[in-house]
């Protein structure tokens, strides 16, 4: 997954003003106690962080 795509699927689930405050300040235990931020400057695979963030807001299978 390209970054550009991971952040318009981070806009579309939570919103254009909230989607990099969560990225920035939400510790995800699914990214080993990192946040979104911090798993995605540390070279952590995409579509890794997405999967982690969908599990976190607990989506449903039909929007991951």
């Amino acid at each position: 997954m390209r970054l550009s795509d991971f952040w318009d699927r981070m806009r579309t689930e939570l919103g254009a003003g909230y989607a990099e405050s969560y990225a920035r300040d939400t510790v995800i235990a699914g990214l080993g106690g990192r946040t979104v931020m911090e798993a995605l400057d540390a070279g952590e695979d995409t579509k890794t962080v997405w999967r982690a963030v969908c599990a976190a807001l607990e989506l449903p299978p039909s929007r991951r």
